[in-house]
């Protein structure tokens, strides 16, 4: 009899032994393929944050060089206005140049008339003046008058001579500018093309990488997609699990029970143990707690990582993480972004009180935080030594209560 009650539980034992193989492979398998999931978008997240860096560099780049482009149109515009009133003067000194010159051959031409007439008519001028002078004063009055003649003539003709000498003069040095205006207007335009191609290439460079940038998030949210159903998958492998070990430990207590009875003498001989009382499950501190459906979520998937390891600098949920970096993690599953650091997430979100504290509340303390997840607790990333676990939530002064959801 002996015999076949340990036969009895030999099979009872060997089924439930290769029912939990199975789903613990298929777990241990999605949990794998998770992490390296997650370690892929941890990659991408980078990646998005290099491409950002370096689009800000180059749209600060971009900026710049369209000041200069707008300067430099602004530069040339105003010298083609300047070049264009050069012109007009130019226009005006070469006016004024011929008039110069039309007037010095007007008095060229009436002296030529004066001296052929003298020259004609002989040289007695002075002869006559003597003759017909009344006395010698009136002789000398009408022979200065002769010479003053003379000289009024001469300096009349070196006087339109000089003006015209200086028109020419003017009319050159403004011609003059106008060519340095012309050499630098090319020069402008020159350098105004160049800038332009540089600041276009420089758009483009921007262009690629919002290019860049939009593949790497799409990449990223493909990525969290499968970790979100990877976690669903995980919570019903690990449920379908703990209903399997349910089942299977009522089936081996209900063949236990028969092969007493049928020993006969079972009841006598043996008294069954007591059992332990069980203690209150995460599971039902949330879920018992009040608070979102949102919220209770979050803080069943935190609960999950209860053991792993804490990593200074870490964000991996299952290799290890810091304080910060596993609150970011876990609201990174949810697809909610939350800042890296403890002091910026003490900030960030809404505040509330702790007296309303709810799952999934962030619990902010003195350059640390920790997950709310009901009745008092806290999940966090606390200390190399402990790693992931549950602490009460006032164990150290509450400095704020944040919520992202």
């Amino acid at each position: 009899m002996k015999k076949r009650i340990v036969c009895l539980i030999s099979v009872v034992f060997l089924c439930i032994t290769n029912v939990f193989s199975v789903y613990a492979d298929t777990i241990s398998d999605v949990k794998n393929q998770k992490k390296t999931n997650e370690s892929k978008l941890n990659q991408i997240q980078n990646n998005i944050e290099d491409i950002e860096n370096n689009k800000s560099a180059v749209a600060e780049e971009v900026t710049e060089l369209d000041q200069q482009l707008v300067e430099l149109i602004s530069t040339v515009d105003i010298l083609k206005h300047d070049i264009t009133n050069k012109e007009q003067e130019i226009q005006e000194a070469e006016v004024r140049y011929q008039e110069a010159v039309a007037e010095e051959q007007r008095q060229y031409e009436a002296m030529k008339i004066r001296i052929r007439y003298m020259y004609e008519k002989g040289d007695p001028t002075y002869l006559e003046l003597f003759l017909q002078s009344k006395s010698m004063s009136d002789l000398i009055n009408k022979a200065d008058y002769v010479d003053k003649l003379y000289e009024y003539d001469r300096i009349l003709l070196t006087s339109y001579q000089e003006a015209k000498e200086k028109v020419l003069q003017m009319k050159t040095e403004l011609e003059n500018e106008r060519s340095e205006m012309v050499e630098l207007e090319a020069d402008l335009e020159a350098e105004q093309e160049s800038l332009q191609t540089m600041l276009d290439e420089k758009r483009k460079t921007v262009e690629n990488f919002n290019v860049q940038l939009a593949e790497a998030k799409a990449e990223a949210n493909a990525y969290a997609s499968k970790i979100k159903a990877q976690s669903e998958q995980i919570k019903k492998l690990e449920a379908e699990e703990a209903r399997k070990r349910a089942e299977e430990a009522k089936k081996k207590a209900e063949a236990e029970k028969k092969a007493r009875s049928e020993n006969g003498n079972a009841s006598s001989s043996q008294r069954p143990s007591s059992s332990e009382k069980s203690q209150t499950s995460t599971g039902d501190t949330i879920n018992n707690s009040a608070g979102s459906a949102k919220g209770k979520e979050i803080a069943n998937f935190a609960c999950q990582f209860i053991g792993n390891p804490y990593v200074a600098g870490g964000t991996s949920l299952t290799n290890g993480a810091d304080c910060s970096g596993f609150t970011q993690a876990v609201f990174r599953n949810f697809e909610i972004s939350i800042p890296r650091n403890s002091s910026a997430q003490s900030v960030g979100g809404t505040g509330v009180a702790y007296s309303e504290a709810q799952p999934g509340d962030i619990i902010c303390y003195a350059g640390h935080v920790g997950l709310y997840i009901g009745g008092g607790q806290i999940v966090h990333a606390s200390t190399q030594r402990t790693g992931i676990k549950i602490t009460n939530a006032s164990y150290r002064t509450i400095m704020s209560v944040r919520r992202y959801y």
